[in-house]
């Protein structure tokens, strides 16, 4: 066995280039040791670097249509949209319908997020709240927000009240089931050492579960965000009289394909600047934290 070993130690040595010592153990040169460490993961990517994809996007879209690959009755091309969006702006018809469709955005982002977080604090630190609500949420998220839209319209009407509903619904689900995979993943040496300090039912919640739910509150929110503006585009075509997707339904009848890239740029824009606040703030709420691309 002892021969054994010294092979496999002389193997390893000869495979990364290290030497023996006379006490057995085995130590690397020192041009090995004084190499460069390899980088083994990504560095953190800048504010510009994210945009790289969508600019790319834009690019090969413009030439396609400049090359007359993509017809304007088809899709105008995003030079065109962006005439067609200042126009829009400058003649005051684009700014209702967009705070219109931020009140209902956010309204229903607001609710959704606060009755998610309740929920999952409930359920991950209760046995009865488990029983009584995880359930109902995992039959909830099998069953696509969407299609609740029939009854919603039922109950609600077809008014702004449904609209916020539906939206807090489906913001509720990333919420709920990522805060709650993170308090039930918190170290029980954390919950140990909080009973062995003394903490009460209340600090034990405030030092130590909310904190420790933080990563996947912030996961569920930047699923939240874009959720809530993807929901806004089929609800706002029932019934509304201002919205962006009001502008993009009736550009619809009436072949305006440039409109309806307005209104496709402008909820990816705040989507994608929604999910820009929200990386902000985790960086800045989970600056401790040393992870890949920190």
């Amino acid at each position: 066995m002892a021969a054994h070993s010294q092979i496999d130690q002389q193997a390893f040595a000869d495979r990364w280039g290290a030497v023996h010592r006379g006490d057995g153990s085995v130590s690397r040169p020192a041009a090995i040791a004084g190499r460069a460490k390899p980088k083994l993961t990504p560095k953190r990517l800048s504010s510009r670097g994210m945009l790289l994809g969508p600019i790319a996007l834009l690019v090969i879209w413009e030439i396609a249509s400049l090359t007359g690959l993509l017809s304007p009755r088809q899709l105008a091309a995003p030079s065109t949209a962006v005439t067609t969006g200042w126009r829009l702006f400058a003649d005051g018809t684009l700014g209702p319908h967009l705070l219109a469709s931020a009140e209902r955005a956010y309204a229903g982002l607001a609710i959704g997020v606060a009755i998610g977080v309740v929920l999952a604090l409930v359920s991950g630190l209760t046995r009865f709240g488990e029983a009584s609500i995880d359930g109902l949420v995992q039959i909830k998220r099998a069953v696509p927000t969407l299609a609740l839209i029939p009854l919603a319209i039922l109950w609600l009407g077809i008014g702004e009240a449904m609209k916020v509903a539906v939206i807090s619904l489906s913001v509720l689900i990333p919420i709920y089931i990522n805060t709650h995979a993170a308090l039930r993943g918190i170290d029980l040496k954390l919950v140990e050492l909080a009973r062995t300090v003394g903490l009460s039912r209340a600090e034990f919640v405030r030092r130590v579960a909310l904190p420790g739910a933080l990563p996947g509150f912030f996961t569920g929110l930047r699923l939240a965000v874009t959720t809530c503006w993807t929901s806004l585009v089929v609800l706002e075509q029932i019934n509304t009289t201002q919205g962006i997707g009001y502008l993009m339904n009736r550009a619809r009848d009436y072949g305006q394909t440039d409109i309806i890239v307005v209104g496709l740029i402008i909820y990816a824009a705040l989507g994608l600047a929604s999910d820009g606040l929200v990386r902000l703030w985790e960086r800045k709420a989970l600056s401790y934290r040393k992870v890949i691309g920190s």
